[in-house]
């Protein structure tokens, strides 16, 4: 077996998803690029390649169970084992002005792909890649949450609440809830489990909007996907610390 660290990035081909994987490459991890759009997917490897950073594609819909059964497949054939998963790929669902998802008026169908995507994307894909994580001397799983996920900040209205998001908020609250049950689960395994936030990132997710670089946005995931082995599990961080649930 490779002693060459391997990493999966889900929805790695652009934004934080990305500069996850070009840090995990830095850092000499070969590196799976998760995404659907096979022209994007590509373009992203080949700048990887380009920066000097052992890359490969992954096509990956974390919504659909056949693309990511073989997804596992395909990982399991190039490398043997996983030693990373950082679970990036996400949506918001459509939002008004402002950002608004505004809960007396939610369309349900809105929530459900939010949460299909968000949530049970996250289960589909960690269940579908845990035989290849086992394989891993030191396996991690990072989840990419947010800090609008915390209960602490949502009831307080604070400055990290953001605005109202009836189907997104709930989603990494949902997310954080299921990062945690696998913590538990996984306690005696060595896989550790953490969920990161990446904070208010410039990316097209975000309308180019925010005070943080994508680099930025991706550096907290990077340091939980290279926890030491007595390193936290269950966790909700960014890079100021432990966030309050």
């Amino acid at each position: 077996m490779s002693e060459t660290k391997t990493a999966l990035v889900t929805g790695a081909n652009k934004g934080i998803g990305y500069e996850i994987a070009a840090g995990l490459g830095a850092l000499g991890y070969r590196v799976g690029v998760g995404a659907r759009d096979g022209a994007r997917r590509e373009a992203a490897v080949e700048k990887l390649r380009a920066a000097g950073v052992d890359a490969f594609g992954v096509p990956l819909d974390v919504t659909d169970d056949r693309s990511v059964t073989e997804a596992a497949g395909l990982v399991g054939r190039l490398a043997g084992r996983l030693d990373v998963l950082v679970n990036n790929a996400g949506i918001s669902g459509d939002t008004g002005p402002g950002w608004v998802q505004d809960p007396t008026t939610l369309d349900l169908d809105l929530v459900r792909t939010v949460v299909e995507t968000n949530v049970i994307g996250t289960v589909r894909v960690t269940n579908a890649m845990l035989p290849l994580l086992r394989r891993s001397p030191s396996p991690r799983v990072v989840n990419l949450s947010s800090s609008v996920a915390s209960l602490t900040h949502q009831a307080a209205s604070d400055a990290k609440a953001g605005p109202v998001m009836a189907a997104y908020a709930p989603s990494k609250t949902f997310l954080n809830a299921v990062t945690v049950q696998y913590a538990r689960q996984l306690a005696d395994t060595g896989i550790l489990v953490n969920a990161a936030c990446p904070g208010l990132v410039a990316t097209d997710f975000t309308g180019f909007q925010g005070p943080r670089t994508p680099e930025q946005g991706a550096a907290t995931a990077i340091r939980l996907a290279t926890l030491p082995d007595d390193g936290p599990t269950g966790s909700f961080s960014d890079d100021e610390g432990v966030i309050p649930w």
